[in-house]
């Protein structure tokens, strides 16, 4: 469990390079209770121009745009982290961050750092998932919520969504139906890990177990 007082909020630093949709839908469900005990404490984007950016700022979070162009990963990093720390971030989220993260920056945040793909992991991973599963005619794809280790798309999966690939579909059409349910996939996840009832066994997540 990240907090040992059920009543204390547990605070989540957002990382985004884009529009932020999935930021747009945690925050949403973090101010209808949905995620209860939580308040997003700060929105980073490595992204000057990052449209979740200005929706932050509409809903008066509090910003910083880190610039990584011309940086070198782990430099770049160093600057996250130190802004994730000052704002005392329990949990670090990544909503569209397009940026892979050293293996210095997870092990500052060890299984505290969640990452959405819209595939079934291990199918697809790394860029235009929902491209690739189309093109290569699977019949079911979706996505997955995981924690983020030092391989890419590689973490314990915590929740994944599946959804039918329709013969009607295009590769427009299903990207937005899998993105649907990254939205609702996303918040389940940060429940359960904000929760503590989980362990994490070899690459498996079981939950329902009491939090300790």
């Amino acid at each position: 469990m990240l907090t040992s007082e059920s009543a204390r909020m547990n605070n989540l630093g957002i990382l985004l390079s884009g529009r932020g949709s999935n930021f747009e839908a945690i925050a949403n469900n973090v101010a209808s209770g949905k995620i209860p005990n939580a308040r997003i404490a700060v929105v980073i984007s490595n992204k000057p121009g990052a449209g979740g950016i200005e929706v932050a700022k509409r809903m008066g979070l509090e910003t910083l745009v880190i610039p990584s162009k011309g940086k070198q990963r782990e430099e770049h990093d160093r600057e996250v982290v130190v802004a994730l720390r000052q704002h005392k971030a329990d949990l670090v989220c990544l909503a569209g961050y397009m940026r892979l993260l050293s293996p210095w920056f997870v092990q500052q945040f060890p299984r505290r750092i969640l990452n959405i793909h819209p595939s079934l992991l291990p199918s697809f991973p790394g860029l235009e998932a929902q491209e690739q599963a189309f093109a290569y005619g699977v019949k079911v794809t979706g996505c997955t919520v995981h924690f983020v280790d030092e391989e890419l798309d590689h973490g314990a999966i915590v929740v994944q969504k599946a959804i039918p690939v329709l013969d009607t579909d295009d590769e427009h059409s299903l990207a937005a139906r899998i993105l649907e349910q990254e939205h609702v996939a996303y918040s389940e996840a940060i429940n359960i890990v904000l929760e503590g009832k989980y362990r994490v066994v070899g690459r498996r997540l079981v939950t329902n177990i009491t939090a300790g």
